[in-house]
């Protein structure tokens, strides 16, 4: 990948709020030129100067594919791709037997089909190029069981993760890596404020003593996490998850 960041191009996804706007700020520090993309209508507040702004229902692959071309017609080719789309849709912990086949597919759509829409619509341009990066935001839901409870939203997340090494195999000899990053706890949206509020002072407490450096993390730092991943010197790292939770797995 070329060493000018300047003349890279990034497509951040979920970039509406939290994590994935903290993402598009840090590349946009970095000088690249960010593309936004969101079910939701992203705020102005929430956009780095310059950047455009797509609205996607990236659970669709015509969507998807549709956004991308429009992206690249207007002359960026997408060197960065970082999927923080997802969640748990609004859902919460249920009983098993609770669960419907709607809630269940809606999970996936949000989480595991709208990452691989994406990495199949960028990686072309890619290999055509011959190098890229990509990124996806997991959880450490996708390695061990969720806080939330939501069965959903651990078995996506696990989902993702076997994707991202898949498509490190796939795609790694092209010279685009894929790598996830796996946060804990963070309070970086209208869903994980709300489980804060329901855990209440005691539970509160206990998750935080659960976490080595005793403190809850923020958006930003997962956004330095991903920093890693697309600089050039983690050319070598593909395939990697990274839990980024204060040493808390």
């Amino acid at each position: 990948m070329p060493d000018d960041t300047g003349s890279r191009v990034a497509l951040v996804t979920g970039a509406a709020q939290g994590i994935g706007a903290a993402v598009a700020h840090a590349l946009a520090a970095r000088g690249m030129r960010v593309h936004l993309a969101d079910l939701a209508e992203i705020p102005e507040g929430n956009r780095p100067p310059g950047a455009v702004a797509h609205r996607c229902d990236l659970g669709e692959r015509e969507a998807v594919r549709a956004m991308v071309r429009t992206i690249e017609a207007a002359g960026d080719a997408i060197d960065v791709l970082v999927n923080a789309a997802g969640g748990v849709r609004g859902q919460v912990g249920r009983p098993i037997e609770q669960i419907d086949e709607a809630s269940w597919h809606a999970l996936f759509a949000a989480n595991v089909d709208s990452a691989f829409w994406l990495a199949q619509a960028v990686a072309p341009g890619m290999q055509a190029r011959g190098h890229g990066r990509i990124v996806f935001i997991a959880s450490g839901a996708g390695l061990r069981p969720s806080l939330t409870g939501i069965q959903g939203y651990t078995a996506a997340k696990h989902a993702l993760v076997g994707l991202t090494k898949q498509l490190s195999q796939d795609l790694g000899r092209f010279g685009i890596t894929c790598n996830a990053v796996a946060p804990g706890f963070v309070r970086s949206n209208p869903a994980t404020e709300r489980q804060w509020e329901a855990y209440g002072e005691e539970g509160q407490k206990r998750l935080v003593e659960s976490i080595h450096v005793r403190r809850l993390g923020s958006a930003g730092d997962i956004a330095n996490a991903v920093m890693f991943f697309v600089d050039e010197k983690a050319s070598w790292v593909c395939g990697q998850i990274l839990s980024v939770d204060g040493g808390r797995s």
